[in-house]
């Protein structure tokens, strides 16, 4: 399964009107019970919740407050027309809502970007970053993921592992004035066979070599069951350069309750380390219409809960 195609993907090629809309919270009647106090920052994502909210993203976006989360993540938000940026902003401000990570770049899934040391492909990821700089600021966005791309079978690891670093370092440079942190993320090999970053532990690594604030890691507990399990002990060891989560069951990649990873206690320990970030929900409902969607939540609440 492609990492992104579970995702719905709402881009419009224009913004129509509804894209303004402040939401009559018309579409959450079906829901009665008050917004849940969650713990920790879940954040769910554009097309989770459309069969209670409807296709408008302000609309979803209500829809998620209404709930009780506060926060929220969005892949494609680097590609949104300005207009519908803003217009998610001002409802995410008003709501409550942090904004968690958005894409920065063009991820190359089958050809070397960052590990070839390519001067043209480093201008055109450095252009990406400058560029998600000004939509950072728009949606108040302080988190962007970064993948550094295929291996490149014809140079040694460490050559890789260089080239890789010295691109984030000048990365890093761009987006330090801005407060902004790229989050470095760490792919399983059955999903996405033969790209560069793979383990928590290796990501640690390049961490340290580029050895700034701007560049940490999103541990995706989805993935990382999938690459080296011994989850809690890899997020302990890491836990310094860990700036974002994201969550996913296995398998199937739905929400937690539904395989085989204790997220019980990986809430537990990552609320009793005091983390004040953002989880994002990167997976899939199991099952369809609002039933699945009401099952996410419900699956949400029942995890929390745990924590007291």
């Amino acid at each position: 399964m492609h990492r992104r195609k579970f995702l719905h993907n709402t881009i419009a090629t224009s913004v129509g009107a509804s894209v303004f809309t402040t939401g009559a919270f018309a579409f959450s009647k079906s829901i009665q019970t008050p917004p849940h106090q969650f713990n920790l920052k879940y954040a769910p994502h554009i097309g989770m919740f459309k069969n209670h909210a409807g296709e408008d993203v302000i609309d979803q976006l209500n829809f998620m407050a209404d709930q009780g989360f506060t926060a929220f993540e969005d892949n494609n938000m680097r590609t949104r027309p300005i207009a519908e940026q803003e217009a998610m902003a001002k409802t995410m401000e008003k709501r409550g809502i942090t904004m968690g990570v958005f894409v920065a770049h063009e991820i190359y899934w089958s050809e070397p970007n960052l590990t070839n040391g390519d001067e043209n492909l480093r201008k055109e990821f450095l252009k990406y970053i400058q560029d998600s700089v000004a939509v950072a600021k728009r949606v108040n966005a302080k988190w962007v993921t970064v993948v550094p791309g295929y291996v490149d079978l014809r140079l040694e690891h460490g050559y890789q592992t260089a080239n890789v670093v010295e691109s984030l370092k000048q990365a890093s440079a761009i987006l330090e004035p801005h407060g902004i942190t790229m989050v470095l993320e760490p792919l399983n090999y059955m999903n996405h066979p033969g790209l560069f970053l793979k383990k928590s532990a290796q990501a640690y690594e390049i961490c340290k070599a580029v050895d700034s604030p701007s560049c940490k890691i999103l541990f995706d507990v989805y993935h990382q069951q999938i690459t080296e399990g011994n989850l809690i002990p890899n997020i302990e060891a890491s836990w310094d350069e860990i700036a974002y989560f994201q969550m996913g069951d296995n398998p199937g990649r739905n929400e937690p309750t539904t395989g085989e990873i204790n997220y019980k206690n990986i809430f537990k320990y990552i609320h009793e380390k005091g983390f004040k970030g953002v989880l994002g929900m990167e997976h899939g409902n199991s099952k369809a219409g609002k039933e699945g969607e009401l099952a996410v939540i419900e699956a949400y609440k029942e995890m929390d809960n745990f924590l007291g």
